[in-house]
């Protein structure tokens, strides 16, 4: 199969290329940039603004040509968008907003939606890089239909999903997985992977478990009295740091409330998520 690079779809010559710097976009040690490219662009936007206390001015071209890591997969980059810095502000120590950006319309329709293959080379360090010196290295992998919206649902077995990515799924209404989701009564556990502690929940609701899961994804407590405690102490950034969601078992919607509550009560003796152990009050 013919190889497609990068620049057969930007078009871009030698001399106009020195007017980009790539932002190779990656995970900063507490966030993925694709969950918040996936949840929020005006968030994503502010990661090609972003100029810390005392760094270096690293968008000093014209343009920032953006590069998402896919953390699901390997050498592989989402196309976030090329930017236009339209100002440099110089008081940016308090904001850590150094720049002005304007989105251009230039590959527009791509965004989200492009796929690059690109194997970063052993040394490469910082976020912004000359695209004169990267750009053949950089392959179409392919173009999906729509735009990034999360993972793909991988069956009922499989379901372990970080506060982010649940973010992601809830607010996107990946397709997926709310039709997997909203036909379905359940238990599930959420775990706190900062203290180990547990929560025993169940869906038993019109919409079933995708309704109470985008509950916890706009609240990230889901209104449970000890996750209400833990978020109005902690902060919302929390769960995302610390959630992980998982389904213990599934049902189908005929199935009667009560028998949902009896099986919710049995994880919690099992798990031992009443008391110091974990986040149930009752």
């Amino acid at each position: 199969m013919e190889e497609y690079k990068f620049n057969d779809l930007l078009g871009l010559s030698a001399e106009e290329m020195r007017d980009y710097k790539l932002h190779l976009a990656k995970y900063n040690g507490e966030t993925q940039p694709l969950d918040v490219f996936a949840r929020d662009f005006e968030e994503w936007k502010y990661w090609n603004e972003w100029r810390g206390k005392g760094t270096k001015d690293v968008f000093n071209r014209k343009f920032i040509l953006g590069l998402i890591h896919d953390y699901h997969r390997t050498n592989k980059y989402i196309f976030g968008g090329i930017f236009e810095v339209k100002k440099r502000l110089e008081d940016y120590n308090e904001t850590n907003v150094g720049y002005e950006v304007e989105l251009s319309d230039k590959l527009k329709p791509l965004i989200g939606r492009l796929v690059i293959h690109f194997e970063s080379y052993q040394g490469m360090r910082g976020r912004a890089f000359l695209l004169e010196n990267y750009i053949d290295a950089c392959s179409v992998s392919e173009i999906a239909e729509k735009c990034y919206e999360g993972i793909d649902f991988p069956g009922y077995d499989n379901v372990l999903l970080d506060f982010p990515t649940l973010e992601v799924l809830a607010h996107n209404e990946k397709t997926d997985w709310r039709v997997a989701l909203e036909n379905m009564k359940g238990v599930y556990l959420i775990a706190d992977k900062n203290n180990g502690k547990k929560y025993v929940g169940s869906a038993y609701g019109e919409y079933g478990i995708w309704s109470r899961w985008c509950t916890y994804a706009g609240t990230a407590h889901g209104g449970n009295d000890q996750l209400v405690d833990l978020i109005e102490k902690e902060g919302f950034d929390y769960a995302r740091k610390n959630f992980q969601l998982s389904l213990l078992e599934i049902w189908p919607m005929r199935t009667d409330d009560e028998t949902i509550i009896n099986r919710e009560s049995h994880w919690k003796n099992v798990l031992l998520t009443r008391g110091e152990f974990g986040y149930n009050k009752n």
